[in-house]
């Protein structure tokens, strides 16, 4: 059985409204002018306080406070304004219909992510959550991916990331994971190359025709685009 790694935000759920709503929440909060929607989206992937460094530098209080803020207005509201892509759960049914092993890896905070995944009407297809704790900072998909592998208990041979971000496709290379990226995200197709993807498909169907490549080789295509 293979092992499906796949993040969460912009890979299964479009969290756009909730997240950068709760961003604007949080950047009032410390006083700092709204940034962008583009800029915004950019931060949708990696860690808060990552994110939130390039706005407040290296002042770790008010960064800490942002993220708070922020942790505040998503609680109690953001958590819910997402919507499943299209195409998602059938995909999600069909692979785990076929025996595969499937859990999250995500940069959203654990207690977030598991009420997330909770909700989804295909959440219980999915045998684990790995996300960080409140307290870290900044802990990376590398570190989540080699916790995955560890605590399931297989081999990087024997598994796979999902995801629309650079963050994700360079979380499995560091663990020498196979890397799919996805386009329905907010990541781009030059984004995922650089990152080292070792495919990219455009829509959930031409991803679980690539995941049969790359887990049971039904075919002979190559799907990197």
């Amino acid at each position: 059985m293979a092992l499906i790694l796949l993040d969460l935000d912009g890979t299964l759920i479009d969290s756009e409204v909730g997240i950068t709503t709760s961003m604007v929440h949080a950047m009032r909060s410390v006083g700092v002018e709204q940034p962008s929607q583009e800029r915004m989206r950019s931060w949708i992937g990696p860690p808060l306080h990552t994110s939130f460094a390039e706005l407040l530098g290296e002042d770790e209080d008010r960064i800490d406070l942002a993220v708070h803020h922020y942790r505040e207005r998503f609680d109690a509201v953001g958590w819910s304004e997402h919507a499943v892509y299209p195409g998602i759960e059938q995909l999600i049914v069909n692979l785990a219909g076929r025996g595969n092993r499937l859990a999250i890896v995500t940069s959203k905070v654990a207690a977030q992510a598991r009420r997330i995944v909770d909700h989804l009407p295909f959440g219980q297809s999915f045998e684990a959550v790995f996300a960080p704790t409140p307290e870290a900072r900044t802990c990376g998909k590398a570190e989540l991916v080699a916790s995955a592998l560890s605590t399931l208990g297989r081999s990087a041979r024997d598994a796979v990331m999902i995801g629309d971000r650079c963050f994700d496709m360079n979380g499995a290379r560091a663990n020498g994971v196979r890397a799919i990226g996805v386009l329905w995200g907010f990541g781009s197709s030059n984004e995922l190359l650089e990152a080292g993807a070792d495919h990219i498909v455009a829509d959930p169907r031409g991803l679980e025709e690539c995941l049969a490549v790359c887990l049971h080789g039904q075919q002979d295509t190559d799907l990197k685009v």
